[in-house]
């Protein structure tokens, strides 16, 4: 009995200690940032001042490095981050877009010289940045409910998926539109449809097409266009071919056929340009945009001409700056911005881009093309929940092509040499020669909460005017009494998403003088690009059945609701010509993407 005892104490002693528990590590939220500054040599610098802002160039924290030149921000909320570091001696370094994920650590490696400094990011050592920790895992795999879907398959490498798939991440978009405009680039009813693809996982292959009918002149119209783009590193070259085939209206037989000395059969607008283009991000800091358009245009005559183009931003601390120069063709494309998950982001800018048909007038019985060339600079910078922009402008056009309304008598008309009929709409284009001009807009945009933003913007831009003068004889005429002036322009602008609906719309208003025959500063790039008149669109997501084959969106696109700009001058023979600033158009469509 004397040696029973101490064994069921041992017993005893052991039933009441605390059973072993599995040990589960905490589900982290936050990230941190850690880094290293170095000069060139690889010497630790002490004392160099660390700052972190965030993605609106807020200030968060600032730190000092220590005796091994090594900083630390904890408890980062998941975001998008910018670090500047600067030592007296040195050339600041900056470092933007730096990715804090939960759970994971992020290292800088900061090399200051007296030229050029540089941050590198780290690759993260093994096991890092995962919020899913071992223990996690195997609280998981040994549940009963979750054991059948965690099955551990081995995983393909990236070069191994692009090998062994010719085509992949393949989208499409159809869309139906239509409208009644004055004037436009588009058809009354059209249709566009087109293709992207990943080919070999490297290239990206697109071709987009359109096919539409006028009703106010009965002409059909049509266009293809194919883009090639392959990633490299941090350039994006592509080269686009476009052509497009559009037929001149019947009433231009009657009309003009006499004057230009035809057949009077029916003639075609003819177009092909070949362009090229590069994305470039040259630093963290620097980004240029460049390229070239060279386009062939058949009308009564063939004209050639090069389109050159480019772009440059660099994102200082404070502010973000960019130079742009366009000639030839205007370059609307560069004051979009990637709409973030919009996979067909691209095929829609195509399809833009083919309804973009060169304005063509006549001058002297020779066709003449619409060019321009235009120098832009702007300055936005941020500032809480609002953003200011600054922007700069000179610009010369040649050629300008106004947009009127007048009937024409026949052969004999003394507007018939010189004018054409618009190739979408029952109103003509007269040739008003060449200007330059030059001016600024100051822009205020306040974001109200995440889906909704209001825009202010006041500018000075040139413009055509018409002076004071009796009845006009011809077009000779008109065309001397136009001239550029200046006017001042106040906008408004409220655009946003409504989260229940999905609705997307923006809907803007000018106040300025409407006693002009152009709009501005027609080769605009800047983002906040003011309109004339009263604008609305409206993008509407329509639900269906199936969730996974696509989405369906109704768009509508009404500009200058009021007809504010339009001008009535009188000719010698009694008639009205209708000068037109910004036509009114009206226009909706249906859009599938799949």
């Amino acid at each position: 009995m004397a040696k029973v005892m101490p064994i069921m104490a041992l017993l005893g002693v052991a039933l009441t200690a605390p059973a072993p528990s599995l040990a589960i590590t905490p589900l982290v939220l936050s990230g941190s940032l850690a880094g290293t500054v170095k000069d060139l040599v690889g010497i630790p610098q002490m004392g160099a001042v660390v700052f972190l802002y965030d993605r609106r160039e807020k200030l968060c924290e600032r730190v000092m490095t220590d005796s091994f030149g090594n900083f630390a921000f904890k408890g980062l909320n998941p975001d998008l981050y910018s670090v500047r570091v600067t030592l007296a001696s040195f050339v600041p370094a900056l470092r933007s877009r730096i990715q804090i994920l939960p759970g994971a650590e992020k290292n800088l490696q900061v090399s200051l010289s007296t030229l050029f400094s540089s941050i590198q990011l780290v690759p993260p050592q093994q096991g890092q940045g995962s919020i899913m920790t071992d223990d996690w895992k195997w609280v998981l795999r040994t549940s009963s409910a979750r054991r059948p879907v965690l099955r551990i398959l081995p995983v393909a490498s990236n070069q191994q998926q692009q090998s062994s798939t010719i085509f992949s991440d393949t989208h499409a978009l159809v869309k139906f539109s239509g409208g009644d405009a004055s004037s436009g680039s588009e058809a009354d009813l059209g249709t566009a449809f087109g293709v992207t693809t990943s080919v070999f996982g490297r290239n990206q292959l697109q071709a987009v097409a359109n096919v539409g009918f006028v009703s106010a002149t009965g002409m059909p119209t049509a266009g293809f266009r194919t883009t090639l783009s392959r990633k490299f590193g941090d350039s994006t070259p592509s080269i686009s071919v476009t052509m497009r085939q559009l037929s001149v209206p019947g009433r231009w037989n009657a009309a003009l056929a006499g004057a230009q000395g035809l057949d009077g059969s029916s003639s075609y607008l003819r177009t092909m340009s070949v362009s090229l283009s590069n994305k470039t991000q040259l630093t963290d800091e620097l980004q240029i945009e460049y390229g070239m358009e060279s386009d062939s245009i058949s009308y009564l005559s063939h004209n050639h001409y090069t389109s050159p183009y480019a772009k440059l931003t660099y994102v200082f601390p404070f502010a973000e700056v960019d130079f742009t120069y366009t000639a030839g063709n205007g370059r609307p494309d560069l004051r979009e911005t990637p709409e973030p998950g919009n996979e067909t982001g691209d095929l829609e800018r195509d399809v833009a881009a083919l309804a973009m048909v060169p304005r063509v007038s006549l001058l002297d019985n020779n066709t003449k093309i619409q060019s321009g060339q235009n120098f832009e600079m702007g300055i936005s910078r941020a500032l809480g929940s609002r953003e200011v922009r600054v922007t700069a402008y000179r610009e010369s056009v040649k050629n300008a092509a106004l947009t009127v309304s007048l009937p024409l008598e026949g052969p004999g008309d003394p507007f018939a040499a010189d004018i054409l009929p618009d190739v979408f709409s029952d109103t003509s284009v007269l040739n008003a020669g060449s200007y330059h001009t030059l001016g600024y807009t100051a822009a205020l945009t306040q974001n109200l909460g995440e889906n909704y933003h209001l825009t202010v913007s006041y500018g000075l831009t040139g413009v055509l005017v018409p002076g004071e003068s009796g009845p006009i004889a011809d077009d000779a005429e008109l065309r001397e009494l136009i001239h550029a002036e200046h006017r001042s322009a106040l906008t408004t602008q409220a655009s946003g998403t409504i989260r229940k609906t999905g609705t997307k719309f923006s809907g803007s208003y000018q106040f300025t003088d409407y006693k002009s025959a152009t709009s501005g500063h027609l080769y605009a790039t800047d983002p906040s690009h003011p309109e004339a008149g009263l604008n609305v669109y409206i993008r509407q997501p329509i639900p269906h059945a199936s969730t996974h084959v696509g989405r369906m969106e109704a768009t509508l696109d009404l500009k200058n609701m009021m007809a504010q700009g339009y001008l009535p001058m009188t000719l010698v023979d009694g008639r009205k010509l209708l000068l037109m600033r910004t036509p009114r158009s009206l226009r909706g469509g249906l859009s599938f993407t799949f």
